[in-house]
This record gives structure tokens, C-alpha cells and sequence, in this order.
């Protein structure tokens, strides 16, 4: 965003949504319910279609379909971020298009994948779709998943550019937080977590808050932690964090999103369905989970 946008409105606890699915089809029944479940819980924004709700194999009927009825639960009450990357910069202002037209409130994008863009290449790609898509973007750079990094230089020329709201950062690196803030030098950007294990640390560094896949199971502690930490309760924040960490480690025992879809399965909110290529998780898998869940008291 610009020197004439407002301060970023994103904040807190964010979750990114699980796509339910029963016989291959979207389970609308059990997306309504999670969203509803997910705001009562306290949950501050909600991302569908990203990652963890198999985004990359939805049908453009489908992300309509699941964004709109996100929306709909919503209901004004919190944001909605949806997933619309892509490795096709047209193909992505089509996306993000179409996540507007569904009532989405900003677009998750995420860098091209395969392509292997430079940081030139990035930085036109995000210009083109913040210019031609008509909502407010968050970048999302995940190397493990794309093969390419976004760097903070490019994310501080990004942040020149209005339409650019923030960034979901999942390098693996803490110290990326301060070098976006250095290199933003104070323009408005939202530094929200991309893995769950640094959601304190990205709050104490200044970040703005999560992108959680353990907030699909644990909404309300996620929430909790956040709110902590906003409120000056560190040692409540930093319990919270270190109570996480078995959950996280399990829920990210094969590809996400498989364990976390096995877990809210076990706890009786949707089925254990999965979109080839992607996979139900194994039985060693499931066991780790089943553990985890036993252990944090969601069993």
C-alpha cells in the first residue's frame, strides 16, 4: 500500500480453511458449519482455497462456490482472504477477480510456482495483479511449496504499490520480519505468520498476526495467544505457543493438508476425503495425530 492507503485492518488470529469434501464433491453443510464454528471460536479472518483448503485443484465453480459461502457466514463479521494464486499472472487477475465477485475482501496470492520467476519477474507479476485484480492482496511466499523466495527488497518495492496489503511470510526465517519492516521503511504492510510454529515470534518481532493451520482444530487458543499477546500477556502467548507444538508437529506429519483433515474428521466435523493428488494420511500418520489430538485434550 501507498502513503495514502490506511493502516492494514488484518490482524490476529487468521485460519486457513480446510475445503471439505464428501464423494469428491464440496461438503457445503460441513463449510458452513466450520465457519460458523471458527468465528464463535473467535478466529479474526478467515482464508479459504488456499493451501490447506486444496486450492491448486478446486474448479473455478468450486472456489466461487466455497468464497461465497464463507462470505455468507461471515456475514460482515470478519474478513475474508481468499486463496487465488497462481503460476499465470493473467490467470491469477482472473482469480482475484473472481474472488471479488464472490464478496471476498482481500486475495491470498501466492508467488508463481515452477516458473521460477526472478525478483523483477515477482515484483510485475504482484504490480499486475494489485493494478487488475480490484482487491487488496497478501503475498504469500512458502519457498518449500514454489521453489522460489520472495525477498524483502522486492517486498519493499512491493509495498510502494497501492493495492498491497501484506504479506504471509513462510520462509522459515524469523529475522525476515525485520527485514521486510526494514525494507517497507514504515509504509503500511501487515506481517502475518505462514507457519504456525512462528506465530509468537513474528507477533514479538512486530508482525500482525497468523495464517494458522492449527487454528482449524484449536480455533479458540489460537485466538487466545493472539489476544495475549496483544494485551501484554506474554507468558500466557508464549505458553500457548509451546503447548502448540506437538499439535503442529503432527499436523504437518505428511502433506498438509492430510493430518489436518484426518484430525477434524477424528473430531467429528468433517469427512476424510481428500482430492487427488493429495491423499488420505497413512496409518503411521494417523496414529501421530490421534496422539497429539489425546495429548492436547481435542480427542
Amino acid at each position: 500500500m501507498n502513503e495514502e492507503d490506511p493502516v492494514p485492518t488484518l490482524r490476529g488470529s487468521m485460519v486457513a480453511l480446510v475445503t471439505p469434501m464428501k464423494g469428491g464433491a464440496v461438503d457445503e453443510p460441513a463449510l458452513r458449519a466450520l465457519v460458523r464454528w471458527q468465528i464463535e471460536e473467535g478466529t479474526d479472518a478467515l482464508v479459504p482455497c488456499g493451501t490447506t483448503g486444496e486450492g491448486a485443484t478446486l474448479t473455478a465453480d468450486e472456489t466461487l462456490k466455497v468464497v461465497r459461502t464463507c462470505v455468507e457466514e461471515a456475514k460482515g463479521r470478519v474478513p475474508v482472504i481468499a486463496g487465488a494464486g497462481s503460476n499465470s499472472t493473467a490467470k491469477t487477475i482472473e482469480n482475484v477477480r473472481l474472488a471479488k465477485e464472490a464478496g471476498a475482501d482481500y486475495a491470498l496470492v501466492v508467488t508463481p510456482y515452477y516458473n521460477k520467476p526472478t525478483q523483477e519477474g515477482l515484483f510485475r507479476h504482484f504490480e499486475a495483479v494489485a493494478q487488475q485484480g480490484g482487491l487488496p492482496l497478501v503475498l504469500y511466499n512458502v519457498p518449500s511449496r514454489t521453489s522460489v523466495d520472495l525477498l524483502p527488497d522486492t517486498i519493499g518495492r512491493l509495498s510502494k504499490v497501492q493495492g498491497i496489503a501484506g504479506v504471509k511470510e513462510a520462509s522459515g526465517s524469523i529475522v525476515r520480519v525485520a527485514e521486510i519492516q526494514e525494507k517497507c521503511e514504515g509504509r503500511p504492510m501487515a506481517i502475518l505468520a505462514g507457519d504456525d510454529m512462528f506465530a509468537l515470534p513474528t507477533l514479538a518481532m512486530g508482525g500482525h498476526g497468523v495464517i494458522s493451520v492449527v487454528g482449524n482444530v484449536a480455533p479458540r487458543d489460537l485466538a487466545r495467544l493472539c489476544d495475549d499477546f496483544f494485551a501484554g500477556n506474554l507468558e500466557g502467548a508464549r505458553k500457548a505457543q509451546v503447548r502448540f507444538a506437538p499439535l503442529v508437529r503432527a499436523l504437518f506429519c505428511e502433506t498438509n493438508p492430510q493430518p489436518v483433515k484426518y484430525a477434524l474428521s477424528k473430531m467429528g466435523r468433517i469427512a476424510h476425503d481428500l482430492r487427488l493428488p493429495l491423499v488420505p494420511v497413512s496409518q503411521a500418520g494417523a496414529a501421530q495425530v490421534d496422539a497429539a489430538l489425546r495429548n492436547y485434550g481435542l480427542a
